[in-house]
């Protein structure tokens, strides 16, 4: 079995890929930090399973099928997509908003999405198995002020989402979305520019979810039986009502 992860340099998609590798699945990891993606192939391969590493920006239509085609033959079977790669940038009323973090924005969450799948989806269609996971966010279940552009791009992730269950289900092909709330991995570090004391009060006073929550949560879609789908997963901390409401200790 063989699992392609994009953005698993760190925080799910890593945790991801370990728990892939865990559960059987040979891996192909993808991003743009070599150094980190040679270091989980080690830890992969430590765990009894095969890895290669693919270096590239999922934005970039020559690079993923660069990358696409670089892989053996009996690699390009995927078994599992885990859709990862994405991201927020700035946290500003739209009318502040810089179209530099809208662009970047557009270009991991969605079109990197498309991009990486196509070629997955051609093989899996003629296949008649696979199954594919979104990792979208409660951004795209629901508006929060200041989300704006990152809301808006993760409800369009959401959507092409169920799109593709419609489109691909009679081929035999599953598909998830996995959409959690607060997490703490680098996600808010990228958001704010590398303002780490701004990122780490993201997460201050409650216990957010880590990435290996959601790596479970993953394990669990994957491993359902083969008739199940588990279709939408959204998983909060404790501490979280909504996208809104987080009970923080004093």
């Amino acid at each position: 079995m063989i699992a392609f992860i994009t953005g698993a340099s760190s925080g799910i998609g890593r945790a991801s890929a370990l728990k892939l590798a865990a559960l059987g699945y040979d891996c192909i990891v993808c991003g743009r930090r070599e150094e980190r993606l040679i270091s989980l192939q080690h830890q992969i391969e430590n765990l009894g399973r095969k890895a290669k590493v693919l270096v590239f920006d999922v934005a970039s239509e020559s690079q993923v099928q660069e990358a696409w085609n670089s892989l053996p033959s009996d690699w390009k079977n995927v078994d599992v997509l885990v859709n990862n790669a994405g991201g927020a940038h700035g946290l500003e009323p739209i009318h502040q908003g810089s179209t530099t973090d809208w662009v970047a924005m557009i270009d991991s969450n969605l079109k990197g999405l498309l991009l990486v799948s196509k070629p997955i989806m051609e093989v899996m269609v003629s296949r008649n198995q696979g199954h594919i996971i979104n990792i979208t966010s409660i951004a795209g279940k629901e508006v929060y002020p200041n989300g704006n552009v990152y809301c808006g791009v993760k409800h369009a992730a959401d959507a092409i989402t169920r799109g593709m269950r419609a489109d691909l289900y009679p081929h035999g092909i599953k598909v998830s979305s996995i959409a959690p709330g607060l997490v703490e991995t680098e996600f808010s570090l990228v958001r704010f520019k590398g303002d780490e004391e701004r990122a780490q009060k993201v997460y201050e006073g409650f216990q957010p979810l880590t990435a290996e929550d959601i790596a479970d949560t993953l394990g669990y879609v994957v491993s359902a039986p083969e008739h199940v789908v588990i279709a939408d997963v959204v998983i909060f901390p404790k501490a979280q009502g909504s996208s809104q409401l987080v009970k923080r200790q004093a």
